[in-house]
């Protein structure tokens, strides 16, 4: 195993089971810690903006935490069965070629979590430096502190998983001990029986309550694509409701900076009653001007570990699948390729274009599509009762064809047309007012039913590909298949993409 110094060598390669020495706590520590920042205190404020109440957006926060959490926790097994990133287990039902689905998912979906938090962090960290000691709040602090965010988690990710996993250990107790020191700087304002602004009788109100907790839902669900990044590096031999457990509870603890954004926001609420913007920047600075002067440290470093904890988890999966899609790059090259795209696009989105409201909208729409593709995966895995071929997912990365899991020239079109229709439905079916409102969002009474419909629709659509037309005998190992049938279709054998003979 190398050290948390060293350069971590391993891209999606089938990492050797002598290496695979993490446990399940410490996928637990870089799931929560990737959350456990100001960015999800932002998700937190979002039933107070809705009108709720204090303990009614509590219950919404809750209902979306418990059921996002169940979406995501299997997400968390096919590392360790594998030794491999998600994107590349989802060769075994989208197809060799048609697993760049997922790499592609996780690539706009990081790059946008990567931004969110840099801009998040950086304005609470010169926010909190203008109140404590007057630095300029000037586009040069903002730059000056992207820039030190942005370059410190890069160098972070370059290094790879073991300084990663080294980071969010010290993140997830420093954070977490300055939220609950927040209890202290808040308890003489925080009023638990703020009354919101919406009536239970109101016409939007049920809009507002399921779209507080879609919103909460979304934050689990972000982790879907990246769970396998982490989890590649616990051995396949660890029980896998310990794994679960892990992925599970890490979000279960995100009630944390949840809870801190919620009570911040109601009191918020009740000192300026003019505060209406769910942008990150506002409620920074909704959250200064009712914070005493003694907790302007905390949340400076808040936002440091914060931002650093967010920033690695995103962008260090980031390099990953970019390594797994263009496999003449090193995990490391792809990591300093992509990263530094991704901070050009973090200073011209914020100084340029404005994108710093857009963006969350962005990512909004982008979980909306992961959440089909991760449905597709637990009925795979489910189906093919959790046995993989760990060689035959590495086809594309060795630039071979054939196997177990080419299907159609490496198109699987039974999870892949799953994929599509029930992304496309729900984007159809998205309803964020006053950002973005697909052509039937509006049918469902004002209430946003994207993410619980493209989730359905990928189940039941998926399923009933594979009745329609069974997959091969061969994809479903020795047990044969669970819930579907199977054909007695051929299985082209492995070569490589420019030899005419098997591979052996």
């Amino acid at each position: 195993m190398s050290g948390i110094t060293e350069i971590e060598t391993y891209g999606v390669e089938r990492i050797p089971d002598a290496d695979r020495t993490a446990r399940p706590v410490d996928l637990f520590r870089v799931a929560f810690g990737g959350a456990n920042t100001f960015a999800t205190c932002v998700l937190g404020a979002f039933p107070i903006l809705f009108g709720l109440s204090f303990w009614q957006g509590l219950a919404a926060t809750v209902l979306g935490l418990v059921v996002g959490a169940l979406i995501l926790a299997p997400l968390s097994l096919f590392g360790p069965l594998n030794g491999t990133n998600n994107a590349v287990s989802s060769s075994a039902h989208l197809g060799v070629h048609g697993r760049i689905v997922g790499s592609f998912l996780s690539l706009l979906t990081a790059i946008a979590f990567f931004s969110i938090s840099v801009w998040s962090s950086g304005d609470a960290l010169v926010g909190g430096a203008h109140r404590l000691v007057g630095l300029p709040d000037s586009d040069l602090s903002y730059g000056v502190a992207y820039g030190i965010f942005a370059v410190l988690v890069l160098v972070v990710c370059v290094y790879g998983f073991r300084f990663m996993l080294f980071v969010n250990k010290i993140a997830v107790a420093a954070a977490s001990l300055l939220f609950v020191l927040g209890v202290f700087a808040f308890a003489g304002d925080f009023d638990p029986s703020y009354p919101g602004t919406l009536p239970v009788g109101d016409p939007l109100f049920w809009p507002s309550f399921i779209g507080a907790a879609l919103i909460v839902l979304s934050n689990p669900v972000s982790f879907g694509a990246f769970l396998g990044d982490w989890s590649r590096y616990i051995p396949s031999n660890t029980p896998r409701s310990r794994v679960m457990a892990a992925a599970f509870l890490s979000q279960i603890a995100t009630i944390l900076p949840f809870f801190f954004g919620l009570a911040t926001a109601s009191i918020i609420a009740t000192k300026a009653a003019e505060y209406v913007d769910p942008a990150a920047p506002n409620y920074v600075g909704g959250l200064l001007a009712v914070s005493p002067g003694w907790y302007f440290v905390p949340v400076c470093l808040i936002a440091l570990i914060g931002g650093m904890s967010t920033g690695t988890t995103s962008l260090y999966g980031t390099g990953l699948d970019f390594s797994s899609v263009f496999t003449r790059f090193s995990r490391v090259q792809a990591t300093v390729f992509i990263g530094t795209l991704s901070i050009v696009f973090i200073f011209i989105g914020r100084f340029a274009a404005n994108l710093t409201q857009s963006i969350s909208t962005f990512a909004t729409l982008i979980i909306t599509c992961t959440a089909p593709w991760m449905v597709i995966m637990m009925l795979g895995y489910v189906t093919r009762r959790g046995w993989y071929d760990p060689e035959a997912l590495q086809v594309f990365n060795r630039r071979q064809r054939g196997g177990r899991y080419w299907f159609t020239h490496g198109w699987n079109w039974r999870g892949v047309g799953a994929w599509l229709v029930s992304a496309g439905l729900a984007l159809m079916f998205v309803n964020l007012p006053g950002q973005f409102v697909g052509p039937l969002g509006d049918l469902a009474g004002g209430i946003d039913i994207s993410l619980p419909l493209g989730l359905a629709a990928a189940g039941l659509l998926y399923l009933a590909l594979l009745a329609v037309s069974p997959e091969p005998r061969e994809v479903y190992g020795p047990e044969g298949p669970r819930l579907v049938r199977s054909a007695d279709t051929p299985v082209l054998p492995i070569v490589d993409a420019t030899a005419a003979e098997p591979v052996t």
